[in-house]
């Protein structure tokens, strides 16, 4: 499991000119759980998947259900979510989703497969600000936050590499 440049991930994707060579998955790191969501086969869309329970007991069967995950879905590689900082200081929130990436990649169970950070700033916000007209139940809310916080992650970054790769082919069509 090697940390990639965004665009290494959607290329590795494209080639052969096929938007199927496989899926993302989009994941929001937090200190308690881990929000999933998948790309569909064209890598267009985001849709939720589930939430993962982390505590630093189960690393390993979290590398297990990942790699449950990449054979289900076809997935190629994983988009995390990132805060990174709007004026240049790392947080204590960066830290933690590195550390995570860390213990899962000394797992040895993801080996081969590659992973990206993408700008997750404000999209729990966003999610928040949607569902709180909802009055769900704290628990509820929290596990609906995080996998559609991985959705924003991951759109997010679909809608980008898409826009990109298309701005770049009608670049050579001219």
């Amino acid at each position: 499991m090697k940390s990639v440049k965004p665009f290494e991930i959607f290329q590795k994707i494209l080639k052969n000119g096929s938007t199927k060579q496989g899926r993302l998955l989009g994941l929001d790191v937090g200190y308690r759980y881990v929000g999933l969501a998948v790309s569909d086969a064209h890598n267009k869309i985001a849709s939720p998947v589930s939430v993962l329970v982390r505590k630093k007991t189960n690393i390993e069967s979290m590398a297990e259900d990942f790699q449950t995950l990449i054979s289900r879905l076809s997935l190629v590689g994983f988009v995390v979510g990132f805060p990174f900082s709007l004026h240049g200081q790392h947080n204590l929130e960066a830290v933690q989703v590195r550390l995570f990436m860390e213990e899962l990649r000394k797992t040895g169970k993801l080996d081969g497969l590659c992973y990206t950070y993408w700008d997750e700033n404000y999209t729990s916000k966003c999610v928040e600000a949607l569902l709180h007209p909802l009055n769900l139940h704290p628990v509820e809310l929290k596990t609906i936050m995080d996998k559609f916080a991985a959705v924003g992650i991951l759109q997010g970054y679909l809608d980008h590499m898409n826009r990109k790769f298309k701005s770049e082919e009608l670049s050579i069509v001219k």
